[in-house]
């Protein structure tokens, strides 16, 4: 009696074509470099400083309690330290939507352009599930 022929794991079947770009969908979004170095100073400062403060808060704690100097919970330092960190988790989401998206640098603290940037960002995910 013949044996079946063994099939071919890979060979018989054709690769699949690469995935073709939707229509009008062809241009490429790059966040220009000039945008994304005043993004990363602001990330790096709105979330830098206040976790270092959460950092600050647990050694601080650390030395008052062992030498004796004040007597503190530790649920005092655990809310304030974490308060810290949710400042620098915060401060993530404003370093990147104060910043200004355009070439010029905004202003200082860029309040202005975090509604714009808002605004921007929710016509953004519309354009997305719309089409």
């Amino acid at each position: 009696m013949a044996r079946p022929p063994k099939p071919k794991a890979f060979g018989s079947v054709p690769p699949a074509p690469p995935p073709r770009p939707k229509a009008g969908r062809t241009r490429a979004r790059v966040i220009p470099e000039a945008v994304a170095q005043r993004m990363a100073r602001r990330i790096a400062i709105a979330t830098g400083i206040p976790s270092l403060m959460g950092m600050a808060v647990f050694v601080g704690s650390y030395l008052l309690v062992s030498r004796g100097l004040l007597d503190i919970p530790p649920v005092v330092t655990l809310l304030a330290s974490g308060t810290c960190f949710l400042l620098g988790l915060l401060g993530l989401s404003y370093g990147v939507l104060s910043a200004s998206w355009e070439d010029s640098p905004g202003s200082l603290i860029g309040t202005e352009q975090i509604v714009l940037n808002i605004g921007r960002l929710r016509q953004s995910v519309r354009e997305m599930r719309s089409g």
